[in-house]
């Protein structure tokens, strides 16, 4: 990990301890789940939201507004506004996303939740979603949330990576494979 990288995940981390043991402590988890979807999918959908965050452009007062107006509009409460608020004060709206996904994983612990990124050569149908996540219950001891991507590339089969376990079962990988053994051989 680069070292800007770094210290950005520890700006971020550190936000994101005080902003979750604040919703704990008033009972708003929920709530504050709800945020953090509504914050990731400003970050995801709107270009505009991405530079507010990143540019040096704005001035202080210009992102501090702003995020105000914004966390306004999208119904955030009180606690996380305040702490966009606060954030914009400091420079540090740049680390928007990955508080984000430090949080998502501060709540996902508090409820005995895993995320798993499965990447699958097909959508899956609801069943197969259903096995897969039983399966990975199983497998983990935990409920499992799972992100599912479509990647054609696959040909066929699975690539699932939960945490830091990763379960290889595409088609793609077992060529790969086959073709590094044919290169050892001849």
């Amino acid at each position: 990990m680069s070292e800007s990288a770094s210290i950005s995940s520890g700006i971020a981390a550190r936000y994101a301890t005080a902003l979750f043991e604040l919703a704990k402590e008033a009972g708003e988890l929920a709530g504050l789940e709800q945020d953090v979807d509504a914050l990731d999918g400003a970050i995801n959908s709107s270009a505009d939201f991405r530079d507010l965050i990143h540019s040096p452009v704005y001035s202080r007062d210009a992102q501090g507004n702003a995020v105000a107006a914004v966390a306004e509009k999208m119904g955030l409460s009180g606690i996380v506004a305040n702490t966009l608020k606060l954030m914009a004060s400091k420079r540090r709206l740049f680390v928007l996303p990955q508080l984000v996904a430090a949080l998502r994983d501060q709540i996902a612990d508090e409820k005995g939740e895993v995320t798993a990124d499965v990447r699958a050569a097909t959508a899956l149908s609801a069943d197969q979603e259903k096995n897969l996540a039983a399966t990975l219950k199983s497998s983990v001891g935990k409920d499992v949330k799972m992100n599912i991507t479509v990647d054609e590339s696959l040909i066929g089969g699975l690539i699932v990576k939960v945490g830091s376990k990763m379960i290889d079962t595409s088609i793609r990988s077992k060529l790969m494979s086959l073709q590094n053994t044919m290169k050892e051989v001849g």
